[in-house]
């Protein structure tokens, strides 16, 4: 099951991006993530006519694994890890394992 989210706010836990936060865009596979301004590269693209676009550099987002992010957690401000619990209601919801604060349902 995934523990991550489009739209979880994340800190970068390794790499040259380390400490970065930012918001999840898109979920890439099984196993990678796509969050904004983290982890921009410089491609150089040539011009293609055709579709009317021109050549240049242009950066652009590259997904991150999801071993090398954590969900920021705003009352301890660092990344924590995520756990899947069933509540007494039968109600499945991710939460924080460092404080047990619910975070919301699944």
């Amino acid at each position: 099951m995934k523990r991550l989210k489009t739209g979880d706010e994340v800190i970068v836990t390794t790499g040259r991006n380390r400490g970065a936060r930012g918001v999840v865009t898109r979920l890439v596979g099984e196993d990678r993530v796509l969050v904004e301004n983290v982890n921009l590269v410089r491609k150089h693209r040539k011009p293609n006519p055709q579709q009317n676009q021109p050549g240049g550099i242009v950066e652009e987002e590259r997904p991150l694994h999801v071993s090398n992010v954590a969900l920021y957690n705003s009352t301890t401000e660092k990344g924590g890890r995520i756990g899947i619990k069933t509540l007494a209601d039968g109600q499945r919801v991710r939460y924080f394992k460092s404080d047990g604060e619910v975070i919301d349902t699944v």
